[in-house]
């Protein structure tokens, strides 16, 4: 058994664990290539089926490919989609993007807001309905008490303060000084009521890894991280607005696997293009202190 099953088999346990513990479980899904390997190792995990809806919280900001690859994975696999706005914000204009706030504001707002009221129920949510293929608005939807997330402990450093199960309070904030121990493959699933718990089956997947599990799967991703012949590719996505690509002519998984085996990036944060990450001195602590994801 190699590095990349032991990571595997760490993830399922841990997917396995939260599903077991937890009484309306959702999972995060950005569209991202770390959250798109969440959804293999959940797929691998329950033998091809999602038990639980997969939540994308949307800014109405994502680059069009990001929704259209959503889109046709939740056709082509069946998936169980639940879609958060805030529709307020966005009716006011209160975006960084339409010049009213700056970007920190913005994210709070967009995402952290939206998520806040998507996990408690109190938000706007839409369900993807697979027979009229349409996203319709759900009614009296119930609060999700674990959420599953592609947190990864080398992306940025208010990442690696997580645990696998990570508790957050009741207004979804995290106190990074009261997390629960956690030794060997012993976690703590037992959390006083009302408390929302993150889980972290990616915890301790690198980048490398992440696109060595690609490679070794052959998982569809979206074409953003590739080069398409002008020497960019993203490393990270986010809202086109804010995110920006790295220079990189990897135009295949295996020539991104090579570029990280060879430290291309070792002096260059993976969310180097996230302008966020840089308003907010550099990582995201104050807006996953708040409930960021």
């Amino acid at each position: 058994m190699n590095h990349l099953d032991e990571l595997e088999n760490i993830s399922i346990h841990l997917l396995r664990e939260a599903y077991a513990s937890f009484k309306n479980l959702g999972m995060l899904w950005s569209m991202g290539k770390d959250s798109t390997v969440l959804l293999w190792l959940t797929r691998k995990a329950f033998f091809g089926h999602v038990p639980f809806p997969l939540i994308h919280i949307d800014t109405k900001f994502k680059i069009p490919e990001m929704i259209a690859y959503r889109d046709q994975l939740v056709q082509d696999w069946h998936l169980p989609m639940i879609v958060g706005i805030n529709e307020a914000a966005l009716t006011a204009k209160a975006t960084y993007p339409d010049g009213n706030v700056d970007r920190l504001t913005c994210c709070k707002v967009l995402k952290t807001e939206a998520l806040t009221n998507t996990i408690n129920g109190k938000g706007i949510r839409y369900r993807y309905n697979h027979n009229t293929n349409e996203y319709e608005r759900e009614l009296n939807p119930e609060p999700f008490y674990g959420i599953i997330a592609g947190a990864r402990a080398d992306e940025e450093g208010s990442r690696s303060k997580e645990r696998y199960f990570s508790p957050r309070d009741v207004r979804n904030e995290w106190d990074i000084g009261d997390q629960p121990p956690e030794f060997w493959n012993q976690f703590k699933t037992d959390f006083a009521p009302g408390t929302n718990v993150r889980i972290h089956p990616l915890l301790d997947w690198t980048e490398l890894n992440i696109w060595e599990y690609i490679e070794s799967e052959k998982i569809p991703t979206v074409s953003l991280y590739y080069n398409h012949g002008d020497g960019k590719r993203y490393r990270s996505l986010g809202c086109y607005p804010c995110t920006l690509p790295v220079d990189s002519e990897a135009s295949t998984v295996s020539q991104i696997v090579e570029e990280l085996r060879l430290g291309k990036f070792s002096k260059i944060a993976e969310r180097s293009g996230r302008a966020q990450d840089a308003e907010d001195g550099g990582g995201l602590e104050t807006l996953r202190r708040e409930g960021y994801m």
